[in-house]
């Protein structure tokens, strides 16, 4: 231990010696009387009564040192934070442009017509799969005040938008620029390698102080380019990344897929969740939901230089004092005239 204002001890010092002198000052003046005579030691109040000024004593000392400002020069610390770490990973594929809550034509032959109404009512204005997405990522990104969030991209590959940052204004802004135009010529959904980049993002910006990891897929499709997803989610996990799924109106035929079965299992058999969303209420229902899991308090250890260290005697200082104090009201303490 090190005291970064020493000097303040010789201010402290002189201080005492004052106080010292004025007390031994009081009271003289020049008289004959008994007093020394009385003095001996039949006569002598007990020592013990001194006690309350002896704690004040040893308490305005522990004072002196915490206002010297002790650190430890090196030790190590543990750190809490509320915060994660999260990748929003967002499909942008064809099929995204899209809209949700459309009117799927019948399967059924008998019932198939091809007049103007059938063919109005499927281009019934509304969001797209990709504008829903971009609405409910910026709710969750407005209500994760401690987390530092990523934005990823990918089709045919996956390219990083925004790393993990605390600026969500910026990131927001980034969000709103995302479209159909800026992977032109791209189509594929690349699942396996948008996985594999936000894994690589998050090992890249772990830190010092590693946060808890999280990983929120946003995709309409099945993986068909690139690498194989399962095989990627084993990384995240052994990462001790987990990955939540959420499917943006994948139809019935898609999900009964052996691929994509074994997909959604892997998620749920590391930790995740995998959501439905087939409608705009249901994107921002996932959202919500995977806010209101992704909670806790996290716990990290850090080396520190100069950790300040002055509660150590600013408490026993207080505890001192108040004893003290509490003496003094009892009346064995108490000086009598």
């Amino acid at each position: 231990m090190r005291f970064l204002r020493p000097e303040l001890a010789w201010l402290v010092a002189g201080a005492a010696g004052l106080l010292v002198v004025r007390w031994r000052m009081r009271g003289r003046f020049a008289a004959s009387t008994m007093a020394a005579r009385l003095a001996a030691g039949i006569y002598r109040a007990s020592i013990v009564r001194r006690l309350p000024l002896v704690v004040l004593a040893a308490a305005l000392a522990l004072v002196a040192l915490a206002l010297m400002d002790p650190v430890l020069p090196s030790s190590d610390t543990d750190v809490q934070s509320r915060g994660l770490d999260v990748v929003m990973l967002l499909d942008l594929s064809s099929s995204m442009q899209e809209q949700m809550e459309r009117v799927r034509p019948s399967r059924d032959l008998s019932r198939l017509t091809f007049t103007t109404r059938d063919s109005l009512r499927a281009r019934v204005a509304g969001k797209t799969r990709l504008e829903a997405t971009k609405d409910a990522i910026k709710a969750f990104v407005a209500r994760r005040h401690d987390d530092r969030i990523a934005l990823i991209v990918f089709s045919d590959n996956a390219y990083v938008v925004s790393p993990l940052t605390f600026d969500h204004g910026y990131l927001l802004r980034y969000i709103d620029m995302v479209d159909d135009q800026i992977l032109r010529g791209e189509g594929m959904t690349a699942i396996g390698d948008g996985l594999a980049l936000a894994n690589y993002l998050l090992a890249r910006q772990a830190g010092a102080l590693r946060r808890n990891q999280v990983i929120v897929l946003f995709t309409d499709g099945e993986s068909n380019k690139g690498r194989d997803p399962v095989e990627v989610l084993a990384e995240s996990n052994a990462a001790d990344i987990r990955v939540h799924f959420v499917g943006l109106d994948l139809e019935e035929e898609v999900r009964s897929k052996a691929q994509v079965q074994k997909l959604l299992d892997a998620v749920r058999r590391y930790g995740g969740r995998y959501f439905n969303a087939n409608t705009v209420r249901d994107v921002d229902a996932a959202s919500r939901t995977i806010d209101a899991i992704e909670k806790g308090v996290l716990v990290g250890r850090v080396h520190v230089r100069d950790e300040p260290v002055y509660e150590w005697f600013a408490l026993p200082a207080l505890v001192l004092l108040l004893l003290s104090i509490g003496l003094r009201a009892i009346p064995f303490f108490v000086d009598q005239t």
